[in-house]
């Protein structure tokens, strides 16, 4: 199937390992050229240099107020065109609510969350018809995971941003979905499960709630995020998909 990818633009924030890396990936493997970042200057640009030409990176923190300016004016210089953007961040600390302190829940909203409001909102201003913003999220948004207390309150409030921002901007022409990966095989799921006594068995028995019974590749992940910021994803807009194996059980 072609996605309609060829020569479009993205920026993919937080990709220079995990999720935001699989979608980079799957966005420049099907033709489109793609603007990645980091916050470490070096990874940004090894990362990009492992995907080829059509692909630069460039090091910015979420939470840098101008890094959406910087971000877009990165994605016309390169490649001349902006057609959308994928804010993907790394997750907060885990802990409980006990465990949490001030700083923390103020690092995290500023770049999990102020952070995307601001990249989305720069996003909305320069896009045309046909454009796409997309977050990605967690199956949090639906269901509260035990020891992310941070993650837990953010990301479903970030979640219904993109629904008003979907409401907001369709009349434009321009879309705006959300990704929920549940246990997805990437480094940061492999610390979470490292916290435990026993990680081996914390990771048995999350595989035995998942109906296919195995955690999910980051490439299974990247090609429904290539997917949804595609034209051949036209129609869809306002919806939160997650990408979990089945985990979740609801509609």
């Amino acid at each position: 199937m072609d996605l309609g990818l060829k020569d479009r633009v993205y920026v993919v924030t937080g990709a220079t390992r995990g999720l935001g890396n699989a979608a980079a990936r799957e966005l420049v493997a099907d033709g489109a050229k793609v603007v990645v970042t980091g916050r470490d200057e070096q990874r940004a640009a090894e990362a990009a240099a492992r995907l080829g030409p059509n692909a630069v990176g460039v090091a910015v923190d979420n939470a840098d107020a101008e890094a959406p300016v910087r971000l877009i004016a990165a994605a016309r210089e390169h490649f001349g065109g902006f057609d959308g953007i994928l804010v993907s961040v790394g997750g907060p600390p885990p802990g409980f609510v006990a465990d949490t302190t001030d700083e923390q829940w103020q690092a995290s909203f500023e770049s999990v969350f102020l952070g995307a409001v601001r990249l989305a909102r720069a996003a909305a201003g320069e896009l045309e018809a046909g454009g796409v913003i997309g977050f990605v999220l967690s199956g949090s948004v639906h269901e509260p995971i035990p020891g992310l207390t941070i993650s837990n309150a953010l990301r479903p409030g970030l979640a219904g941003f993109g629904k008003s921002l979907a409401d907001e901007l369709g009349p434009r022409g321009i879309r705006v979905v959300g990704l929920l990966p549940a246990r997805i095989d990437t480094d940061r799921v492999r610390e979470l499960d490292g916290l435990s006594a026993d990680p081996e068995a914390t990771r048995a028995a999350n595989e035995s709630r998942i109906p296919l019974r195995r955690y999910g590749t980051p490439d299974e992940f990247g090609r429904v995020a290539a997917f949804l910021l595609s034209p051949a994803a036209s129609y869809l807009t306002g919806i939160m998909v997650p990408v979990d194996g089945g985990m979740r059980h609801g509609f």
